[in-house]
């Protein structure tokens, strides 16, 4: 991103078009919106976005087209296919419906899906969404952000503002996410702060764990049809209980044959949480576990906060070879911002390339957990590269 901190300005979306008054408004607005964001760190890769003030007649990879509706409004057959259309060739459509008391639902088509939420409408919301799409947030995102923001500043905590400035950190003033199972949460609570999270291939490595005495973590056997899958995760489940202090070991995925063997608790991933019927939903929250979920943006997060689970995780911080992930690594200004976010409700988990070099980095934002794999699973010393990354997380105790 070539915005510079401090510069108003939308380097990378135009209001189009530039002769309609309504464009220019956004302009203006969104403008001052960015300024009141900075400082945020420059990045390459940002997209050139084109918000269209009015229907165009035609659009293409790069446009975002917004259709407003009105209460009780649909689309009509023939927009539909138009939007299907604008679809089809790479645009964005994003269309609000209005309910009732100012509320509105939003629904945005992109090539790699459906996004669906409802909140609170606000006068600056078009502005806003412009303005988060400059600081480099897909539109998914942008848009639950721009939702968030709220003209009398509500949207964030005034001991924030010092170092986020106007960035939204009021988890209350974001929108809900629609279309998902019914929550029967919240799922039990876990430790405040889990501490080092070493995420780990198999039983055995879990019981050296278990022999260094490590707090958090999680066995991750991606394959369903492993041939020892149970006994693999009885062994973890056995290992954790040998930990003197509280321990907080989970399970990844396989979450059934975690309830069986009366783990601590489960990990699940977006894909994972979307693909859980609503009686399986009930049936994880029945069983006690604890439940962990990746999220990688803020759309994931509040699709993950509607069903209220043990923690939260963040990331992929920095790149990972460890995992195939879709998005572009978050880094530490946006890990900081979900920090601001989430801190107050759940435990956070950073997740994605992190080790004992960055680590001090990570914690610097102030997460209270940090996930690793290769830290551990490549550490020339085991014991000593655990205990050192856990003599870092001592220091902020």
């Amino acid at each position: 991103m070539t915005t510079h901190a401090g510069a108003a300005g939308l380097s990378h979306v135009e209001c189009v078009p530039a002769d309609e008054p309504l464009a220019h408004a956004w302009r203006q607005a969104a403008d001052e919106i960015r300024a009141r964001l900075a400082p945020w760190p420059a990045g390459p890769g940002t997209s050139t976005w084109r918000l269209h003030a009015r229907t165009p007649g035609a659009a293409a990879k790069g446009d975002i087209v917004w259709l407003p509706l009105a209460p009780a409004q649909g689309l009509g057959t023939a927009m539909s296919v138009q939007r299907d259309a604008w679809r089809a060739s790479g645009a964005v459509v994003l269309c609000t419906a209005a309910t009732a008391q100012g509320h509105v639902q939003d629904t945005l088509y992109t090539n790699e899906g459906v996004y669906r939420i409802a909140g609170v409408d606000d006068p600056a919301f078009m502005p806003a969404f412009a303005a988060f799409l400059d600081c480099g947030f897909e539109p998914h995102d942008a848009l639950v952000l721009a939702r968030a923001w709220r003209t009398d500043g509500s949207h964030a905590r005034a001991q924030d503002i010092g170092t986020l400035g106007a960035w939204p950190t009021v988890l209350e003033t974001f929108p809900v996410v629609l279309g998902q199972a019914p929550s029967p949460g919240p799922f039990a609570a876990c430790p405040a702060r889990l501490g080092l999270y070493p995420v780990l291939p198999s039983a055995e490595w879990c019981e050296r764990m278990a022999d260094l005495q490590v707090g958090t973590v999680q066995l991750r056997i991606k394959d369903p049809a492993h041939p020892n899958l149970r006994s693999e995760i009885e062994r973890t489940v056995a290992a954790g209980r040998r930990v003197m202090h509280d321990s907080a070991w989970f399970i990844n995925d396989h979450w059934r044959e975690a309830i069986a063997a009366r783990a601590y608790g489960v990990h699940l991933g977006q894909e994972d949480m979307a693909a859980l019927s609503a009686d399986e939903v009930a049936a994880l929250h029945a069983s006690g576990a604890r439940l962990g979920i990746s999220t990688h943006g803020y759309y994931e997060i509040l699709a993950a906060h509607h069903f209220r689970p043990s923690y939260l995780a963040v990331g992929a911080v920095f790149p990972t070879t460890t995992k195939v992930i879709a998005t572009a690594p978050q880094g530490l200004a946006k890990l900081a911002r979900y920090v601001k976010l989430i801190a107050p409700h759940y435990p956070l988990v950073a997740i994605g390339g992190i080790d004992a070099a960055n680590l001090s980095q990570v914690l610097d934002t102030g997460v209270g957990c940090a996930a690793v794999v290769r830290a551990v699973t490549q550490a020339t010393d085991v014991a000593s590269a655990v205990r050192g990354m856990q003599r870092e997380f001592a220091r902020r105790a």
